[in-house]
C-alpha cells in the first residue's frame, strides 16, 4: 500500500506527496512537526499539516526572498529574518559580501535543530557562519522591543494561522517599519494569490497604510501549488524597487553569487503582475 502525506492547507482542494519514509516526527511546544522523504522532492518539512519546504525546490523561494531585496537595496549590511528555521533564508542572505550580520528570529528551537539534523542540505552550514545571530523568540515580540535597525527585513513566515497569524497584522508590520533604516525594505511571504486572495489583499491594505512604496512580486515554486507565489514589498524608497535590468545585472555580477533561479532579468520582470493580482492589491 502506498502511503501519502495529504496537505491540509485548503478545505476544498488538496495536494499529496508519496511518503517514502518518515524521517522524524514530534509534537513540539508550538506545532506538529514532521520530516519525510519523497522520491521526487527529497526530504520535506511539514508543520501542522502544511508543507513548509522541500529539498527539491527550496532554492526558488529562498533566492527570491533574499536576493531581490538585498540586491535592490545595494548597500544592505544588517538583515533581519523572522522565521526561517530551516536555515535556507540565512544561507542565501549571507552569500552577499556586503552583509555584515544576519539576525534570525525563530520561535521554535525544535524546527532549527531537526532541520540541521535531518535536512542539513538546506541550511545546516548557515548556522555555523559567524555572521548569523540566531535568536529563539517570538518574532512579533522581538520587533516590538528591538532597538536595532536593519536595512532589509525578511518575513519567512508560515501561513496566517497558528503561531504565524500575528506576523500578518498591521501592528507587526508597523513594528518592522520602526526597525528599518532610512530607505530600508520589508519583504513578506504572501502565499498563492489564486487560492489565498484575502491574504494578499489584506497585506496590501496594511502595507499601503504604512509605507510610501508598496508592491508584490512573484515566484513559481512547485511545492506551493496553485500558480505563482506572491511576496510583499514595503519601503519608503521608490528607488530600490525601480532599478533597471542593467543595474541589477551589475550588482548581481559584483556579488559573485551563483543562483539556480534568480536572474537580473527576473528581478525586474517579477514585479509585473497578472490582472487578477492587480485587482487584489487595489481592494
Amino acid at each position: 500500500m502506498t502511503e501519502w502525506y495529504n496537505e491540509t492547507l485548503y478545505p476544498e482542494v488538496a495536494q499529496r506527496f508519496v511518503i517514502k519514509n518518515i524521517v522524524f516526527r514530534e509534537r513540539t511546544e508550538h506545532q506538529d512537526l514532521v520530516i519525510f522523504e519523497n522520491p521526487v522532492m527529497g526530504r520535506i518539512l511539514a508543520l501542522d499539516g502544511i508543507i513548509q519546504t522541500t529539498e527539491g525546490d527550496e532554492f526558488i523561494y529562498h533566492e527570491m526572498l533574499t536576493h531581490v531585496p538585498i540586491l535592490a537595496h545595494g548597500k544592505a549590511k544588517e538583515i533581519l529574518i523572522i522565521g526561517g528555521g530551516d536555515g535556507g533564508m540565512a544561507r542565501e542572505a549571507m552569500k552577499h559580501r556586503g552583509v555584515e550580520r544576519v539576525t534570525m528570529v525563530e520561535i521554535d528551537r525544535s524546527v532549527v535543530d531537526m532541520c540541521v539534523k535531518y535536512i542539513p542540505s538546506i541550511g545546516a552550514e548557515a548556522f555555523k557562519n559567524k555572521k548569523l545571530n540566531l535568536v529563539i523568540d517570538d518574532g512579533a515580540a522581538f520587533v516590538k522591543h528591538c532597538k536595532d535597525k536593519f536595512d532589509v527585513i525578511i518575513i519567512d513566515s508560515t501561513d496566517p494561522q497558528g503561531p504565524g497569524a500575528v506576523l500578518f497584522t498591521r501592528e507587526f508590520y508597523a513594528d518592522c517599519k520602526r526597525c528599518l533604516t532610512k530607505g530600508g525594505i520589508l519583504v513578506t511571504q504572501n502565499g498563492v494569490p489564486f487560492f489565498q486572495p484575502d491574504e494578499l489583499g489584506n497585506t496590501a491594505k496594511r502595507l499601503k497604510s504604512l509605507f510610501k512604496n508598496t508592491a508584490f512580486y512573484l515566484g513559481a515554486v512547485p511545492t506551493y501549488y496553485g500558480g505563482f507565489m506572491a511576496f510583499g514589498w514595503g519601503s519608503d524608497s521608490a528607488v530600490h524597487r525601480d532599478i533597471p535590468i542593467k543595474e541589477a545585472a551589475t550588482r548581481f555580477k559584483a556579488s559573485g553569487i551563483a543562483t539556480r533561479y534568480y536572474t537580473p532579468e527576473l528581478h525586474v520582470g517579477c514585479f509585473a503582475l497578472p490582472r487578477f493580482i492587480q485587482k487584489l492589491m487595489a481592494g
